[in-house]
């Protein structure tokens, strides 16, 4: 579903296998391997794990016959990054993927790649857009299925339902029996929001429901490997948890602690026994285990193999990291980046936070000023990953902007200027979490997002969805103002552009419109939705000629921009371009679903088209 920001149009919308046989597989090594990823679900909430009331047998069925992990960790409470370094083993600082529309590095190797290299066929279907190829997770991948459906209106949505996913994994599946095969599945279920947020049940239960969904895909996934299931290493875990006002957080993102950073990590197969290891591990580490229990070999890691722990072996001592620059990136704040070793957890901020997790796990005595001698060479240790600055071009991709920001991510801002604890700022973190998480609606949305600008009366995003949220309800007058105040701040996407132009169009005034669609080009000169409405705004401005060429442009970039398709026609046609604009026409009732509104009015255009003398 899509919860963006635009009025007029609304928001924006490899190779075969191949390489050297590999070698034989035996009864204690895996043939395939099948990696399933359920964004958002804490690791508590899940039978296996110790909830006695979750719905979850297919994913207790999988833990009961492998190896559970019972304190896996991801190296950042965020989606992308979290993939990153699953499909890598390297930590955020080494694969570049700083935050959700921050790019994977092109150069840093993938097991996708490496599988495929070695005879795997390759393939993934993902359920959300921060997952989209072109972040570069496709890499590697024979099929990355990606593809969101798309309204009426051409606009796709920001994820889908599992169901879809798993139909697409369970299709793909059947045309590769016999084959030696990497699936990724990624089920978008439980981010926020949860289930109908308009139903009245509890925030928990309807958590509690969509993990329950989650579960019911991944059993219809493992019943389909059918007789691959018996050579098949099955890899299930999760991007990050989820906090329900622990620490003062709501969602996820902002903060380090383990109610985000604790993750479920199971693996069942051939060669995996069936035990529970409590050594701390890190997602860093599924791939190099990964690749040894495939019998792949060594792969270049910032994690380690797994296997000899799994074996019986003592885990080695060792310091994990993990961090969330998503405070700095999102709301200018100072980004937090945290250790643990030997039962200890540091997290470096302005106010650094010492824990002693082995005795305190949910981490509620902070032990900084207690244990300086703990402290101190943790800070030092935390530097050696990385420190609290980011390169100048790890910049958000603004064309996915309004998509990430739809989602709950991005608000796109990084103020240079001092930078607050995020633990300073917990009670707005937590408003703009209720907010972005799409659980808010009608008159609750507005009183939160009041509250957040009586407080920040400068807040680009607060000031952007109380816009769009007065927009809804027919308000644009006091909706323009909070538009202008976004695009005064230098808000680095269109989106107050678009909203702007909106309420300029709604009371008739298609110029002053199309002027604020130019200086939103300037901030996205290829984005395909500022074009398109430019294109619209130009046309009712009555100026067709001028139209044409943004129209066009638009379409380049997205053919399914079908209310632009409809308007580049009539601009054709004014401009006495007929047969162009009768092929324009046709073209849309091509694309446009049979029982699309749109049909009739495209239709009686095409008709007056073949009328001769018309225009």
């Amino acid at each position: 579903m899509t919860r963006g920001c635009s009025v007029l149009i609304l928001v924006l919308t490899v190779v075969g296998c191949g390489g050297e046989a590999p070698p034989a597989a035996t009864a204690q090594t895996a043939r395939n391997f099948l990696l399933i990823t359920v964004d958002t679900m804490r690791a508590d909430r899940i039978g296996a794990y110790g909830d006695a009331t979750a719905r979850t047998p297919a994913m207790d069925a999988l833990a009961a016959r492998g190896t559970r992990f019972s304190n896996a960790f991801a190296a950042a409470p965020i989606t992308l990054p979290s993939h990153a370094t699953m499909m890598t083993g390297r930590y955020p600082p080494g694969h570049g993927a700083r935050h959700n529309g921050i790019r994977v590095e092109s150069n840093v190797p993938t097991i996708a790649e490496a599988l495929s290299k070695q005879g795997f066929a390759t393939a993934a279907f993902v359920g959300a857009f921060p997952l989209d190829r072109r972040f570069g997770l496709n890499r590697g991948f024979g099929t990355y299925g990606d593809q969101m459906p798309r309204g009426t209106d051409g606009r796709p949505a920001n994820e889908r339902a599992g169901s879809a996913v798993v139909d697409e994994a369970v299709a793909w599946l059947a045309t590769h029996r016999g084959s030696r095969f990497f699936l990724w599945v990624h089920l978008f279920e439980p981010h926020a929001p949860y289930g109908n947020a308009r139903s009245g049940a509890s925030t928990a239960a309807r958590y509690g429901d969509e993990i329950a969904e989650a579960d019911r895909q991944i059993g219809r996934l493992v019943n389909a490997l059918g007789d691959a299931a018996a050579s098949t290493l099955i890899a299930l875990t999760s991007d990050h948890g989820e906090a329900f006002g622990e620490h003062g957080e709501i969602a996820h993102s902002i903060f380090v602690y383990d109610t985000t950073l604790r993750v479920p990590w199971i693996l069942a197969g051939p060669g995996v026994d069936r035990r529970v290891l409590e050594a701390p591990v890190s997602l860093i580490d599924l791939a190099p285990t990964v690749m040894t229990l495939l019998g792949r070999g060594a792969f270049d890691a910032d994690g380690i193999t797994l296997a000899p722990v799994m074996r019986g072996e003592a885990a080695p001592d060792r310091t994990l990291y993990a961090e969330s620059f998503a405070p700095l990136l999102d709301f200018g704040w100072s980004p937090l980046r945290t250790v643990r070793s030997a039962g200890w957890k540091y997290i470096a901020a302005p106010k650094p936070e010492l824990y002693h997790v082995a005795e305190d796990p949910a981490e509620t005595t902070n032990r900084v000023a207690d244990a300086p001698d703990r402290a101190r060479p943790m800070s030092a240790g935390v530097t050696r990953y990385s420190g609290d600055q980011l390169a100048a071009s790890s910049t958000t991709d603004r064309e996915a902007n309004a998509r990430l920001q739809s989602l709950g991510y991005a608000s796109g801002s990084s103020r240079s200027v001092d930078r607050p604890d995020p633990k300073d700022r917990k009670a707005m973190a937590a408003r703009l979490a209720r907010v972005t998480s799409g659980e808010l609606h009608g008159p609750g949305l507005e009183g939160v997002l009041r509250e957040i600008l009586a407080e920040e009366p400068g807040n680009p995003l607060a000031n952007l969805r109380l816009g769009y949220a007065l927009v809804g309800s027919g308000r644009c007058a006091e909706a323009e103002p909070r538009f202008q105040k976004t695009i005064d701040a230098r808000y680095p996407s269109a989106d107050a552009h678009l909203g702007l132009a909106g309420c300029q169009a709604a009371k008739g005034n298609p110029k002053a419109a199309a002027a604020t669609l130019r200086a939103a080009s300037t901030l996205e000169p290829d984005n395909p939705v500022v074009l398109a409405n430019l294109g619209l705004m130009l046309s009712e401005a009555g100026q067709p000629a001028d139209a044409i060429g943004p129209l066009e442009r638009a379409l380049a970039a997205n053919p399914d921009l079908h209310q632009a398709r409809f308007g580049l026609a009539l601009a054709l046609a004014t401009t006495g371009r007929r047969e162009e604009a009768a092929n324009q026409a046709r073209d849309l009732l091509r694309r446009l679903p049979a029982g699309a509104t749109q049909r009739p009015e495209v239709e009686r255009l095409l008709a007056a088209l073949r009328e001769p003398g018309s225009n």
